[in-house]
């Protein structure tokens, strides 16, 4: 049997504090303090204790080249490569590890950058509610709690010395720009026009033209830029209120212009999925369609493998195509919202999505506003507190 490390691992030193009761006695220091090493691992999605021993071990065997296990033994410790194996942090090729094995490889065939694998696997929300850490504090509690935030600028240069500009002139994007506001007073009664919908989703996540590169590669024109060209971002929408449409999710193809449906559901479930994406965000899960935004990180990757900037790319792509949704809703006389505050890892299980394979970084959506002000909006040329 031959073994290797696994492709992406970072080992975190974390200090744990306690009361030294022999100490606190002896009137010297009181507190103690351990330390426990922490391996994060991607390719099993979850954080795994390890040992000093292990973590010797670890250092001591390639990530890259397979290694006669009986070899790495009689200079190993030979539990540890037992205990790190069970584990999945060891790669065995044999039968009996196969399962983690595949993990580790679509990991590889990914090419991933090893910092940004980590950081977009630990930063996934599972099961956050209400109940359980979501919180929409006003922003007057948050200047109760921590006081005046940053000044909304930087202040550089000598005072005086700055050249003043001309007034900018007026075009023909200055009123959807000013009519753009982030929604959170959804009409619960409204029902979202199906061209509405369809002009939404095809000027924003349309391919405006297909472009056949070589002899079977493929590349889209869109309304937003996108690194590379590539596009990687994909579409899944949630319907729960759109003239025409069985509410339930849907994937919208740019090509084709048409929404394949994936699951049916009826209305209250539909409002229940939306609010679990929303991590129990109520404001925004009451709009009649949300659009999940995923990245596929093997398109991205295609181009930048084991890049610096491709994963800022790909979270750059979306910001990109949720101003353009933005605009679009606020030119149908519409407020939109986008929010990041998601639990991502149920919306995976929805869709079938592979983390290693596919990044959800966002939810957007839009609908007709309610006229309420029980949720506070920055409106242009309104004033007043929030």
């Amino acid at each position: 049997m031959k073994i290797r490390r696994c492709s992406v691992l970072y080992i975190e030193s974390r200090e744990a504090l306690a009361i030294d009761w022999s100490a606190l006695f002896a009137g010297t220091s009181t507190l103690a303090a351990s330390t426990e090493w922490i391996a994060l691992v991607p390719h099993l999605d979850r954080e795994i204790g390890i040992d000093a021993t292990e973590l010797t071990v670890l250092g001591a065997i390639s990530q890259t080249v397979w290694s006669e296990r009986d070899a790495c033994e009689q200079r190993l410790d030979a539990p540890a490569i037992a205990r790190l194996l069970a584990k999945g942090l060891l790669i065995g090729d044999d039968a009996e590890h196969a399962a983690v094995r595949e993990r580790d490889e679509v990991l590889r065939a990914a090419h991933w950058r090893p910092m940004a694998a980590l950081v977009h696997t630990f930063s996934r929300w599972t099961d956050v509610r209400s109940e359980t850490g979501m919180e929409a504090p006003t922003f007057q509690e948050l200047l109760d709690t921590y006081g005046e935030p940053p000044p909304p600028t930087l202040e550089l240069g000598a005072p005086g010395s700055g050249v003043k500009l001309p007034a900018p002139a007026s075009g023909l994007l200055d009123e959807t720009m000013r009519k753009r506001y982030t929604g959170r007073n959804f009409d619960l009664q409204a029902t979202l026009p199906l061209a509405v919908a369809a002009r939404l989703l095809q000027r924003t996540f349309g391919a405006q033209q297909v472009r056949r590169i070589g002899d079977s590669a493929t590349i889209l024109k869109k309304t937003s830029p996108s690194g590379g060209g590539l596009h990687p971002v994909e579409a899944f929408v949630l319907v729960q209120r759109i003239a025409g449409l069985t509410p339930g999710l849907y994937h919208y193809h740019p090509i084709e212009h048409e929404l394949r449906p994936l699951r049916a559901m009826d209305a209250p479930e539909a409002a229940a999925t939306a609010l679990q994406m929303v991590a129990d965000q109520q404001w925004l899960a009451d709009a009649p369609m949300q659009v999940v935004l995923v990245g596929r990180a093997e398109r991205t990757f295609w181009k930048y493998r084991n890049h610096h900037k491709a994963y800022r790319a790909l979270a750059l792509d979306a910001g990109h195509l949720s101003q353009t949704f933005y605009l679009l809703a606020a030119e149908a006389g519409m407020p939109a919202f986008i929010t990041a505050a998601i639990n991502d890892v149920e919306i995976e299980q929805m869709l079938g999505l592979d983390h290693l394979r596919h990044a959800v970084i966002a939810v957007c959506g839009c609908g007709p506003a309610s006229g309420a002000r029980d949720m506070a909006e920055l409106r242009y040329g309104e004033t007043g507190t929030i």
